[in-house]
């Protein structure tokens, strides 16, 4: 017998590849994706198990339909976060089908319990919230924290189960090129999104502006207002070492950038720029996080050597073999995989 198994998804960055992995490494009969467009669309690869809703009022009032309707006879039910608040009431009025909902936790979806203003929409929508995730039967995410966190901010009684999630997550080999540089390469952050705190890294960094450094700042996507705020002000401080990436890169140029990087800074308040991490600590790079988050913990439950972003007081930035040989191990595609089965497994 085929199991059924729906995943309802945003079209984000973290989905096609997702999709591709699934479909080549396990039955794609077996999956059904319903998809709203997103930032992704153009990535996404044609195939008979994807259903993508475009923008028109009527495609979307389907999508949402399909999503109620398949739910019944899915065996399993994946949430890839928890975002979209009409996925979050069509669960809120089926308390049935909670049990077999699967919630992928991505970290934005989860701490909207520290953001936005609190007005009276937001307390409704977090009452809707409350009542579906203290009933999901299900939590999926590699971050024991974020579990924790759901279970303290929103009484969550699920299974957790660990796993990588996304192919974003995964070692990445690139053979680096031998160091020639003159310079000190430092990139600040992974996007314009406000949660990186630029100015304050970049204020952090002054005293060693006289240094040869060059800090580069991914700037593609997020507020354009922001994104300009941190240019201007990284600009006036640091002058032609400043380098903000506004472009979109492939992800071949991307990983190439990744590898002549000699420390990055992610200055995050939250469980945010995994991926960027653990490519990084996977060429043996030094990193600094803030120390209050979930994905700190992590880091030091599995022994890798990762820095505070409070404790910046070197340009020191040493290739860590130990953290390349933890990271090769438990972010390789064969355990993603391992972990994969375990949570498709009926």
């Amino acid at each position: 017998m085929v199991k059924k198994i729906l995943h309802i998804a945003d079209c984000d960055k973290f989905i096609p590849p997702y999709i591709q992995f699934i479909n080549d490494n396990f039955n794609s009969k077996e999956h059904e994706f319903l998809l709203k467009s997103g930032m992704a669309d153009d990535k996404l690869d044609s195939s008979s198990n994807v259903n993508l809703a475009r923008q028109s009022i009527f495609s979307r009032l389907k999508h949402y339909l399909n999503f109620f309707i398949k739910m019944h006879s899915a065996d399993k039910v994946i949430l890839h976060s928890l975002l979209d608040i009409k996925v979050v009431q069509i669960l809120f009025f089926s308390p049935w089908l909670l049990k077999k909902c699967y919630w992928m936790i991505w970290g934005a979806d989860l701490y909207t319990y520290q953001r936005g203003n609190k007005t009276w929409k937001w307390k409704i929508k977090e009452l809707l919230r409350r009542r579906v995730i203290s009933k999901l039967g299900h939590l999926v995410t590699y971050l024991e924290g974020d579990v924790a966190l759901a279970r303290e901010w929103y009484g969550a009684k699920g299974k957790y189960h660990e796993c990588l999630m996304y192919t974003s997550n995964l070692y990445k080999e690139h053979t680096m090129s031998g160091n020639d540089k003159m310079s000190v390469n430092i990139q600040v952050g992974n996007s314009a999104d406000p949660s990186n705190n630029h100015i304050e890294v970049l204020e952090k960094l002054l005293i060693f502006k006289d240094e040869n450094i060059l800090i580069h700042v991914p700037l593609s996507y997020g507020p354009r207002d922001y994104s300009q705020q941190v240019i201007n002000q990284g600009k006036e401080w640091f002058g032609d070492k400043f380098k903000p990436l506004i472009e979109f890169m492939p992800f071949n140029e991307y990983l190439f950038f990744l590898s002549k990087i000699d420390i990055a800074i992610f200055n995050h308040k939250r469980q945010q720029a995994m991926g960027n991490t653990i490519t990084l600590l996977g060429l043996g790079k030094t990193v600094y996080i803030n120390s209050n988050t979930t994905q700190w913990q992590f880091f030091e439950e599995q022994k890798i050597n990762i820095g505070n972003v409070e404790k910046i007081t070197t340009l020191e930035c040493q290739i860590k073999k130990e953290n390349v040989e933890i990271v090769k191990k438990y972010f390789s595609i064969e355990n993603y995989k391992y972990q994969l089965s375990q949570l498709f497994e009926i």
